[in-house]
């Protein structure tokens, strides 16, 4: 191990499990922070310590300590709830936090403004409804994607499972959580033995998408571990797998870049879990340990080379990677009503404005989904463009579920959105990212309606173009891989993104840097204009800009 590895390595191996100090920081009442050695940790737990930005200064003015609370994001593999969880999930928002239910586009669900005092309550909660935030953040493997809509293969349901296998494959072995948290385990004498992390876990986050083509509705090329499907007679086969995909970045380091997943080969399914395994020791063993900044598996995989990398997953694992198998991506957006599966069960997606699950605007997703959750009629999938399928609904019940989504005006509100709204994402920023450089999901909408008023003055309502903002560069509303991305410099200035494929797999390039509103609405309608009067029939906004080299 390198003398120059971060603190954070430091702190991770001096933990004892991720335990550290956290009951100590739990129980001191003088403040709402825990110990800074901690913050590293209780990520590790699904946990991040944030503050009201927006009272900052209020605070500092009359010398008050910042306004300090928890996020917690759930472990939700495969983006799935039961009603009787969707109903616990519930009641621990209205109890312990600021409100509102963010699905993130990593097909979970977070939650904010949980104080100190009930961080045990809240996770107390949770684990009676057999949910946990375990290894949600921090450098392990985080929650597992895959493809959200049932109706999209007759292999949905054992690609779900594969998602939960491997969640609890990769899942960090300390028992730390249950005894902090939840409180229902004695404290550990003996740290446990982990395999796979040891006592240093990995230099970062470690990411597993797995995608059902025609379906890439989790972009799969995000993620450090790539499956693509490969279905023959309505069969699983294997996967395609590559590995490389992340999409952070910092400005001003031209060290750091986000990247796509390279591809390695085909595998069959029963060698999955040595090969994602393998691929994880590869980065836990290589990995840079000293520059947080460097040390995704995407600069791991491009210090290597990838015929290096997948040779040495070749080794450990004992599998040879095959020739890629066949495969084709037809579209990555959500496919928003109803729907039927081959099962013959109904399943309902609703827009879901950058995942705010609120009653505001007269739309009542809160009230809405707990009646239906009530009435154990129906489950609950995320998707990772922060929308959600009511699902698993019989034939019987189906005219009850949209009876209460049309009460409740979502029917409505995902008929009545547009194309380009509905395609549209962004991470949550401020006021609680403490990354945040500027808006992102409590601007987006109002920047939707103007761009809004641009596409219908040109008559492109129908085109289906993908918009993303992100508060910083650090990318988590994927905003590298969408036709139109912003990324935040400053508050109110944003970099503008163009030209990616409209099926997640090329990134768009810089077209223009730090504009505010006004110059961004300029720029569009430059933009959308020639896109109007030039593009070929059927094609994107992506490949027209690509087509004419305009970036």
């Amino acid at each position: 191990m390198s003398i120059n590895e971060s603190g954070t390595e430091k702190i991770k191996k001096a933990s004892r499990g991720l335990r550290g100090t956290l009951l100590e920081s739990l129980a001191d009442e003088h403040t709402g922070d825990i110990r800074e050695d901690d913050k590293a940790l209780v990520k590790f737990h699904g946990m991040y310590m944030q503050d009201d930005r927006d009272r900052r200064e209020e605070r500092a003015a009359k010398k008050l300590d910042r306004l300090w609370a928890f996020m917690v994001r759930l472990r939700l593999p495969g983006g799935f709830l039961t009603a009787e969880q969707w109903e616990a999930l519930h009641q621990v928002t209205k109890s312990y936090t600021s409100g509102t239910i963010k699905i993130t586009t990593r097909q979970t669900v977070q939650l904010h403004g949980i104080l100190k005092h009930h961080a045990r309550p809240t996770h107390q909660a949770f684990n009676l409804a057999k949910l946990d935030s375990i290894a949600a953040c921090g450098d392990v493997n985080r929650n597992v994607l895959a493809s959200a809509h049932p109706d999209v293969s007759p292999v949905h349901g054992e690609i779900y499972q594969t998602a939960v296998h491997l969640s609890a494959l990769l899942k960090p072995k300390t028992r730390a959580y249950y005894e902090i948290f939840v409180g229902s385990e004695k404290v550990a004498e003996k740290v446990e033995e982990d395999p796979l992390y040891q006592e240093r876990y990995l230099p970062r986050k470690f990411k597993i998408g797995i995608a059902i083509p025609p379906q890439n509705d989790i972009d799969v090329f995000a993620n450090d571990c790539a499956l693509i499907a490969i279905i023959e007679n309505n069969k699983l086969i294997g996967y395609n797998v590559g590995a490389g995909g992340g999409m952070g970045a910092t400005h001003g380091n031209s060290a750091t870049y986000p990247r796509l997943a390279s591809l390695f080969g085909f595998i069959k399914k029963e060698d999955l879990d040595k090969v994602v395994y393998e691929i994880a020791t590869v980065q836990r063993d290589f990995g840079n340990r000293e520059d947080r900044k460097l040390s995704r598996l995407k600069y791991t995989i491009d210090k290597m080379g990838v015929d290096v990398y997948k040779a040495e997953v070749e080794k450990r694992s004992g599998v040879k990677f095959g020739p890629l198998k066949p495969y084709t991506f037809i579209r990555r957006t959500d496919d928003y009503g109803w729907a039927k599966n081959h099962e013959g069960k109904y399943y309902y997606t609703a827009f879901v404005e950058n995942g705010r699950v609120l009653d505001e605007n007269g739309v009542q997703f809160q009230t809405a989904f707990l009646e239906i959750a009530k009435s154990r009629k129906a489950n609950f999938r995320f998707t990772c463009n922060q929308n959600i399928v009511i699902s698993d609904i019989l034939e019987q019940d189906k005219d009850f579920i949209e009876a209460i989504l049309q009460k409740y005006n979502i029917i409505q509100h995902t008929d009545e959105s547009s194309v380009l709204r509905k395609s549209a994402i962004a991470c949550v920023a401020l006021n609680t990212c403490a990354l945040a450089l500027a808006e992102s999901q409590r601007y987006l909408p109002s920047l939707i309606t103007k761009i809004e008023d641009l596409v219908t003055k040109y008559h492109l309502e129908n085109e289906d173009i993908s918009i993303r903002m992100t508060g910083c560069p650090n990318g988590c509303a994927r905003p590298y891989m969408a036709e139109i991305g912003f990324v935040g410099t400053s508050l109110g200035h944003y970099n503008m993104h163009i030209g990616a494929d409209a099926l997640g797999t090329r990134m768009n390039k810089l077209y223009k840097e730090n504009l505010e509103e006004a110059n961004i609405l300029v720029e569009l309608e430059e933009l959308l204009a020639s896109f109007a009067e030039g593009k070929n029939e059927k094609e994107t906004f992506g490949d027209f800009v690509v087509r004419k080299e305009l970036v």
